[in-house]
């Protein structure tokens, strides 16, 4: 791929990885229960693509795996273990047609600055299954997060493409299963503390969900004054406070599986 690309390329898509990739690592932990399904989904191809793979997340380990990531502050922080990840983006794909049984993708499609021009690249690669772990934004704002950080839900909504979408560019038959995520799901995207409002509160832990880059100060200090006041008063467990005790949560994650 290019190495003259200008900075805001380099950041990959929309974000800037080397600002949020500083603590990525600590709080993404890929969960086994999430990894099952996708892998489930791969079914038994032995060469998978994985696009916009960032450090790894849910790279299965028992098949030959070739990752692209356009971002360098992320392909540094895959762990060793991992094969390295190739400089390329799902738009400009550097393989032949059909080289790969699979493909895969978790919470990277709204990152893509050309979606209808990744898909029909990635279609294009892969002769099997392509499995993306997303969100649809038709479901994002049933999530309690939405009532005290509306421009987080706008946001993620206006990111994610719609299934639709997806099914469009990719062809074929395509599904969207909703995806259960545990109350102590190590993976710390914003659903994932859906009964563990507190750690929320940890800039840290927002820092390595991507749509926390892109809200202003003034707005990350109002969530943080609203939902600490409700969380030290009780006002959020008095409406929320089931979700504390729910082993498992539906609500926008989704795996989306097109078969050619």
């Amino acid at each position: 791929m290019n190495s003259h690309r200008s900075p805001a390329e380099q950041s990959a898509g929309d974000v800037d990885y080397a600002v949020i990739g500083r603590t990525y690592r600590n709080f993404r932990v890929p969960d086994p229960r999430i990894a099952a399904q996708v892998h489930a989904a791969l079914g038994d191809a032995r060469i998978v693509l994985n696009i916009g793979a960032g450090a790894g997340s849910y790279e299965p380990t028992d098949r030959e795996v070739i990752a692209v990531e356009p971002s360098a502050e992320m392909r540094a922080r895959r762990p060793p273990e991992l094969s390295a990840a190739i400089d390329a983006c799902a738009e400009d794909l550097p393989f032949p047609d059909r080289f790969f049984d699979a493909a895969m993708g978790t919470l990277t499609v709204h990152q893509w600055r050309d979606l209808p021009r990744g898909l029909s690249e990635v279609r294009r690669v892969t002769r099997g299954p392509v499995v993306f772990l997303t969100c649809d934004p038709l479901l994002l704002s049933q999530y309690w997060l939405n009532e005290y950080a509306p421009e987080i839900i706008a946001t993620e909504a206006s990111r994610f493409p719609p299934i639709a979408a997806l099914a469009a560019g990719l062809g074929g038959s395509t599904s969207a299963t909703p995806v259960p995520i545990p109350l102590d799901c190590t993976d710390g995207f914003n659903d994932a503390y859906y009964g563990r409002p507190e750690l929320l509160l940890d800039p840290d832990a927002r820092l390595a969900c991507s749509s926390w880059s892109f809200l202003a100060p003034a707005a990350v200090a109002r969530f943080e004054e609203h939902l600490g006041r409700d969380l030290k008063t009780g006002a959020w467990d008095a409406r929320y406070g089931g979700l504390r005790r729910q082993e498992f949560y539906l609500g926008a994650l989704v795996l989306v599986v097109s078969t050619a």
